[in-house]
């Protein structure tokens, strides 16, 4: 183990102890990796789960005391000695998520059905989905799959568009030349693990809210292919070099079928959105790291594709001006909400259940590629399986799938919620130089953050102390006093109708129900040697 750096000062500000039954659980520390140990009975080891479980419950700030350094673990480093192999079966799949919600009225274009593992879903048209007076608009290609929002004079719908497995009319000559690369269309199996991600999701504030699920097939109408094709010249404008991925719906057949996931309109894109005040920056960032420390603390959650095109940001009110504010922490004045998206590499467990994880493994050409920033965490990520530290292996060193690491053949399975923490820096770097605000107020921003940044920064020197998780990073708010306990609780406020929902005239939605939860003390992140 590292010895302490004594030029590393304690931080943070204390906090007495919080009531009981809040609705925002403890947040929980990264798992250890263990040394190698006997062969543990299973019943005995569900109950100590179990017991352990009930009492992860609320976050309890201890009255008093100094906040050691040991609440920052040292360097994202995992131990050497390898440890028997005990990774329960992962349900594999292909699933991510946009945002959708719109009162649209429409009419079947039959009663056909089809079922997607079991489950029987409408089979609408496109004509369905964007009738005569409504208007579609292409915004957004996610991970394996495209994303619109439909608005007419009832509201607002946004789908994810994905292929499934079905014909479609070959290539032109034009679009061969053009370097037109078609996504490849998806089984039911690759689907079902994002929308089973979604719905574990959908009463976690924070992320989109998750509202149906339909077949669209046939036929493209006027409208969707004319938005199709306005997308591709605006991209093209903005960078040249950009490939298409996505088939044009001029070659869609009777017979092409695509799964849809509709889901709430959370506003638009963080890449498209202008980054004014570090109010902005404050409220943006650590709305993402709450939302991801309460995914952590339920599901086991890493987003693993958290870029700045699958952040949605909205107005939700006014910017409160210093001299009218309350409080005097830094989060939640300016106005703003902001939405999680797109959970196609996601990796996620629920209680009793297997972990869901797309195998990236069946594909290394994301950690190879050097196309956009991004692409460096994805490298991130997969050096960290590999060995365990903070060093990001080059793309030449991410050719070998399921090559051998530190804890054997890397497996995408494994929790490792450091992969978020990889992500909130580099949302950090990119809203702090994509900031258009005054340079006054970023260099303020960026010296209240000076010691905070040391430690999420994944290209710091070893010895420097890091986050485990997003977990860590809000304790680390709430201990600085940035963020105030009272802003952790909340509930999922709004019930939103999908098109299906009002087609069938059947509200789909459900009230949350609030947990009870027990109070116990915070455990601090263990280092990992």
């Amino acid at each position: 183990m590292m010895s302490k750096q004594a030029s590393l000062r304690k931080y943070g500000k204390q906090y007495k102890k919080p009531k009981a039954n809040r609705l925002f659980v403890e947040l929980p520390q990264t798992p250890v990796r263990s040394q190698p140990v006997v062969e543990i009975d299973d019943d005995l080891a569900k109950a100590g789960v179990e017991e352990l479980t009930e009492k992860i419950s609320i976050i309890n700030i201890q009255d008093e005391s100094p906040v050691p350094l040991d609440t920052i673990r040292r360097s994202p480093r995992r131990k050497g000695q390898r440890t028997p192999s005990t990774t329960p079966p992962v349900e594999s799949s292909k699933f991510q998520t946009p945002p959708v919600l719109s009162p649209v009225k429409l009419e079947a274009a039959d009663d056909s059905r089809l079922t997607l593992s079991g489950g029987e879903l409408q089979v609408l048209s496109w004509s369905d989905i964007c009738p005569p007076g409504d208007k579609i608009v292409k915004i957004a290609e996610a991970s394996y799959a495209e994303v619109y929002r439909v608005t007419n004079e009832r509201g607002t719908s946004i789908i994810k568009v994905i292929r499934m497995e079905s014909p479609i009319k070959a290539q032109t000559k034009a679009q061969q030349k053009s370097g037109l690369v078609d996504e490849e269309p998806h089984s039911e199996s690759d689907l079902m693990g994002e929308l089973k991600i979604s719905e574990w999701l959908a009463d976690i504030p924070g992320f989109v809210v998750y509202k149906e699920r339909y077949i669209v097939q046939g036929k493209t109408c006027k409208e969707l292919l004319e938005t199709h094709q306005a997308f591709h010249k605006k991209v093209k404008r903005q960078d040249p070099d950009r490939l298409q991925f996505y088939p044009s719906p001029s070659r869609y057949l009777d017979d092409t079928k695509f799964l849809v996931v509709e889901l709430g309109d959370a506003g638009i894109a963080l890449e498209d959105f202008e980054l004014e005040s570090a109010d902005q920056l404050w409220d943006i960032f650590f709305h993402v790291a709450i939302a991801l420390a309460r995914a952590e603390a339920h599901i086991e959650f890493e987003h693993r594709d958290l870029h700045e095109g699958n952040l949605c940001i909205r107005k939700t009110g006014e910017p409160i001006p210093v001299e009218d504010r309350e409080r005097s922490s830094r989060f939640s004045f300016s106005g703003l909400d902001v939405t999680i998206l797109d959970y196609g590499i996601s990796r996620a467990q629920a209680e009793g259940s297997r972990p869901i994880a797309y195998d990236l493994e069946r594909d290394l050409s994301m950690f190879t590629s050097e196309h956009a920033s991004q692409c460096q965490v994805y490298r991130r990520m997969r050096s960290f399986l590999l060995q365990g530290n903070r060093v990001c292996l080059p793309p030449q060193r991410h050719k070998i799938p399921y090559e051998e690491g530190i804890d054997g053949p890397i497996t995408w399975a494994t929790y490792e919620p450091y992969t978020n923490v990889l992500w909130l820096a580099y949302i950090y770097q990119w809203m702090t130089s994509h900031f258009k605000g005054t340079k006054k107020e970023l260099n303020a921003f960026k010296r209240l953050t000076k010691e905070f940044w040391l430690y999420l920064n994944p290209d710091a020197d070893d010895e420097v102390p890091g986050f485990a998780s997003a977990s860590d990073i809000v304790r680390f708010a709430l201990e600085s006093g940035w963020i105030e306990e009272d802003q952790l609780m909340g509930v999922r406020d709004e019930v939103e109708k999908s098109i299906l929902s009002i087609l069938t005239n059947n509200d789909l939605g459900e009230e949350a129900n609030e947990e009870d939860v027990m109070e116990t003390s915070l455990r601090r992140s263990p280092r990992r040697h």
